[in-house]
């Protein structure tokens, strides 16, 4: 064979992705000074510049998470390393983990457990509710040789929003260390990890941070910290080991460790002072007061939401498909004819669900009239008997009734 046996079989060209208008359960739409941070020079990883902006990044997190965490910085992969990170330290063989489960998520904890060497005790929940405290409670007197409380604090496969702060004092109360999930919830819904006492936190770039996937931001308290110096047996991932990141991460002298991602960290760096100049509270707000437009204008068509009102996530809104209409058919036509992408269900909701995100930039009022206008039209032509333009009248009352301050 000669090297032109290998060449493609057709012309392979620039690629140029289509403006999508993100309104899935992840990635949500990138803002246009954290797609312009990403061109800017490359520099390598242990450049003195470079690392200025590394310790910026970790002080921007810091506020992000509400943490005075010194062991606070972004993983070098997606949010699924951030979790993995957290269970690999954390868990030494033979190490009895609760672990709470009420979507998708959870069962993945579950794995990490297994996968390192330690013995999970399941607390389960149905799709759709909270975790329930006093299950927790109960299963940690049943098991006080558990060593850690895992949890999602905002299940992206049904967008229903558990207790966290009530989830935290219950473990403390049990001399557990807490895991916690908040790759959806982190800068759309409170998190407050000092106050809350949580001891491992992860998140993702990709939701309401708004930057592109691939990064995970995590915070470790002192006390996890200091376990994982301390651990009997060396943790089981030299990639993940906190040990080894401390030299990275955890000082302005750098070690090297691995090739960071620079141009994705500049992103991160940048969503991260749009966080900061928006405000916490700010963002949480806009989140909460886009959530309540949408909701305003399904109610007009009859859409069902699938959560309770009270755990309800603003940023992901889990509704379930109206009778008589075809799932795939229904995004098939809003990403066709309207660039617009909105989530399936997943696992026990597949076909039966229908998952609509306002994450980060992706959350604006534009986004909630246009979602809303196209899913009219398209439910019209499938034989729902909708009052046209009704849905959109309903999101502007309430925006007029939920002015932000």
């Amino acid at each position: 064979m000669t090297i032109e046996d290998f060449r493609p079989s057709k012309k392979i060209t620039t690629f140029y992705p289509p403006q999508r208008i993100l309104m899935g359960p992840g990635p949500s739409d990138t803002h246009h000074r954290v797609l312009s941070a990403m061109a800017r020079p490359t520099l390598g990883h242990l450049d003195p510049v470079f690392v200025i902006m590394m310790e910026e990044i970790k002080e921007l997190l810091r506020y992000a998470f509400l943490t005075k965490n010194k062991m606070t910085f972004s993983v070098s992969a997606p949010g699924s390393v951030g979790m993995e990170m957290c269970f690999v330290n954390m868990i030494e063989p033979g190490d009895k983990v609760v672990v709470c489960r009420n979507g998708v998520f959870g069962p993945r904890m579950v794995e990490n457990v297994e996968r390192h060497g330690g013995v999970a005790v399941v607390v389960d929940d149905k799709w759709g509710e909270p975790v329930d405290p006093q299950k927790v409670e109960d299963t940690l007197k049943q098991h006080p040789d558990a060593k850690i409380l895992a949890f999602v604090h905002a299940e992206t496969s049904t967008g229903v929003l558990s207790d966290a702060k009530t989830l935290c004092e219950i473990a403390r109360r049990h001399d557990c260390m807490t895991i916690v999930d908040t790759v959806t919830s982190l800068a759309g819904s409170p998190i407050k990890v000092d106050e809350w006492g949580i001891d491992a936190i992860y998140s993702g770039s990709q939701k309401c941070l708004s930057c592109p996937p691939g990064l995970s931001p995590v915070s470790f308290s002192e006390r996890v910290t200091d376990f994982v110096k301390k651990r009997k047996v060396k943790v089981h991932s030299w990639f993940m080991d906190i040990n080894l990141l401390l030299g990275y991460w955890g000082s302005s002298t750098r070690t090297y460790h691995h090739t960071a991602p620079t141009n994705a960290l500049y992103a991160l760096h940048e969503s991260l002072v749009m966080l900061s100049e928006e405000g916490l509270e700010h963002s949480w707000a806009r989140h909460k007061r886009n959530h309540e437009a949408l909701k305003a204008g399904f109610e007009t068509m009859g859409i069902q939401y699938v959560v309770d009102e009270k755990y309800r996530l603003p940023q992901l809104n889990s509704v379930f498909i109206p009778d008589g209409i075809d799932d795939k058919a229904v995004r098939a036509r809003l990403l066709d004819e309207y660039s617009l992408e909105i989530g399936a269900g997943l696992g026990d909701f597949a076909g039966k669900v229908w998952r609509f995100g306002l994450m980060g930039t992706s959350s604006r009022v534009e986004n909630v009239l246009t979602c809303l206008n196209a899913l009219e039209v398209v439910l019209s032509d499938m034989g729902m008997n909708l009052k046209r333009g009704a849905a959109e009248t309903a999101a502007h009352q309430s925006y007029a009734a939920n002015p932000m301050s």
